[in-house]
């Protein structure tokens, strides 16, 4: 991870611990109300050492609906097709590591002409369990889009499904 990664996470995590309120204008990403019966796309831990460990700690659940899913499929993202991480914090107790509080839920929301400046994804987060508390808002170009610019030739999204 280079720098302008870490600033980007800084930016989010600042943002989050805040509680920084946007307005919910006409670009503003909508929560996504019954993710979690989603298709679960992959899991992953990002542990303390990791670069983006201060902004991203934790367990890493990765939901996509179906639109999300053919674009995995495809290639291609759709305008419609929204993928959520919901990122908790972790819990070791007896060699075990298992889910904290929620941190935040992290929304890309594909919509070409709405997000045009962003590679036609919406970025927002949500903070904690809360489904209104926005993180993100009009930072989305520099605490989001900024990390997913390198990955253009996977359409800006980092994840891939793996049947």
């Amino acid at each position: 991870m280079n720098a302008r990664h870490l600033a980007a996470g800084a930016a989010l995590v600042a943002a989050i611990v805040t509680g920084v309120a946007v307005s919910a204008g006409d670009a503003a990403v909508p929560y996504p109300a019954g993710y979690r019966a989603w298709q679960h796309v992959k899991s992953m831990v990002i542990e303390p050492g990791h670069a983006l460990y201060a902004a991203f700690g934790g367990i890493h659940h990765l939901y996509a609906n179906e639109k999300a899913m053919e674009g995995y499929a495809s290639g291609h993202f759709q305008d419609g097709a929204v993928i959520v991480f919901d990122l908790l914090e972790t819990v070791s107790a007896d060699h075990a590591v298992t889910e904290g509080k929620r941190k935040v839920v992290g929304v890309m929301h594909r919509d070409a002409k709405k997000y045009a400046e962003t590679g036609g994804w919406g970025f927002e987060g949500f903070a904690g369990d809360s489904t209104t508390e926005r993180a993100v808002g009009a930072k989305a170009a520099s605490a989001c889009f900024s990390c997913h610019a390198p990955q253009k030739d996977h359409e800006y999204v980092f994840s891939r499904y793996r049947p």
